[in-house]
């Protein structure tokens, strides 16, 4: 999600242009706020040039506080970015850049150094600007954040990520449980990610009986990101897990065998704000006498709006369709509706509520409600960038 320093882009695009408004506005009082104040053929270079080196400098590094005139760092912690570095420059998708330098600083919680240029500049000379500061990233195996398509709640995403999601799943009928789940995820360089995730239950093992509580089968996976395109808006990946009996068996907790599951994901833009993604495996009990050998499949469809003319609170509903086929008995189905939120200006807090709906075996499945909590951490710390 979003990185605070790429996002301060911001005093950025450029503390020229801020002296050039204020220059031209008093010579030239009849002209219209929303005049752009370069010509509409402008290079994203020539822009940046202009209006953003004497801060950035020309080769993206950024300037000391002896040439830029005003405290570094900012009050928010941070100094000017370095693009040339692609952990910093790829995190962000471009909604986030354009939002920050046509609003300026605040509308992401960032300083307010970083004035708005939305009546500076044209819609297409900022986005031209933006993209030839992506150049800096010499390396091109770096994802563009733009294709960190919204995280549902069981198909994985192809992007690798920095993040931590607890996610709480309750049943209320039949034999009644609240499970819930810690997942860390931590990015290896361009395109790999490990991650842990802790399941922590209470649950019953049958209608109206006794509660069982701990914790159950820890999962360790890694994967790679292999293909990345945001032409084709198109990216995949596959890796591995396992599964640890670390869970009590006798009381429901765990499986009392390994898992060993490898998987693949794949991500599709469709159109600016529409979004596909796919999530299948196979999951290989240690011992067959004990468990199944159980192929999985699903999908997540959905669509992202925001408000305050696409700059505000981002919104995105999905719809999941979810297929389990356990050696040797019926194929289980089911759909899970969804809605995730934002809930911090900086978009790094997310919020999703949904129910998990089975479709056949109805007697055994009852529908859950589950709720996740998401932080990205890599962009902000938990209580930064509320407001």
């Amino acid at each position: 999600m979003r990185h605070p320093a790429t996002l301060n882009f911001v005093a950025l695009l450029c503390l020229s242009i801020a002296m050039t408004v204020s220059v031209r506005a008093s010579s030239q009082e009849t002209a219209p706020a929303t005049t752009p104040l370069l010509p509409a053929n402008t290079s994203g270079e020539e822009i940046y040039r202009q209006a953003c080196a004497a801060c950035h400098s020309v080769d993206g590094s950024g300037q000391p506080q002896t040439v830029v005139g005003f405290q570094l760092p900012l009050p928010n912690g941070h100094s000017f970015p370095d693009f040339n570095d692609c952990a910093t420059n790829t995190v962000e998708p471009t909604a986030d850049w354009i939002a920050v330098v046509h609003r300026g600083g605040p509308v992401r919680a960032l300083d307010r150094h970083m004035p708005a240029f939305g009546d500076a500049l044209t819609p297409e000379q900022i986005e031209r600007a933006v993209k030839y500061v992506w150049t800096f990233c010499k390396d091109t195996s770096w994802p563009r954040g733009d294709l960190n398509l919204p995280r549902a709640f069981f198909t994985e995403k192809a992007f690798p990520e920095n993040e931590t999601v607890w996610t709480t799943g309750v049943i209320g009928s039949g034999a009644k449980a609240i499970d819930n789940e810690l997942v860390y995820e931590h990015r290896i360089g361009s395109r790999g990610q490990f991650e842990v995730k802790l399941p922590i239950a209470a649950q019953q093992q049958e209608p109206g009986g006794a509660w069982s509580r701990g914790i159950g089968d820890v999962e360790f996976a890694v994967r790679r990101t292999f293909y990345a395109n945001l032409d084709r808006g198109s990216i995949f990946a596959a890796g591995g897990a396992i599964v640890a009996p670390t869970g009590k068996e006798s009381e429901g907790l765990g499986n009392g065998f390994w898992i060993y599951e490898p998987f693949a994901m794949w991500g599709q833009m469709i159109g600016t704000n529409a979004f596909l993604q796919v999530h299948a495996g196979v999951e290989f009990p240690s011992d067959q006498a004990l468990g199944d050998t159980e192929a999985f499949a699903r999908t997540a469809f959905g669509y992202t709006f925001a408000r305050d003319q696409g700059f505000g609170r981002a919104w995105t509903p999905m719809l999941e369709v979810l297929m389990a086929s356990p050696q040797g008995a019926a194929t289980e189905w089911d759909v899970v509706p969804q809605v995730q939120v934002s809930l911090s200006k900086l978009q790094h807090i997310l919020l999703s509520v949904g129910v998990r709906v089975p479709l056949n075996e109805r007697e055994e499945r009852k529908p859950q409600v589950l709720t996740y909590f998401l932080w990205d951490w890599f962009d902000g710390g938990l209580f930064q960038f509320w407001r």
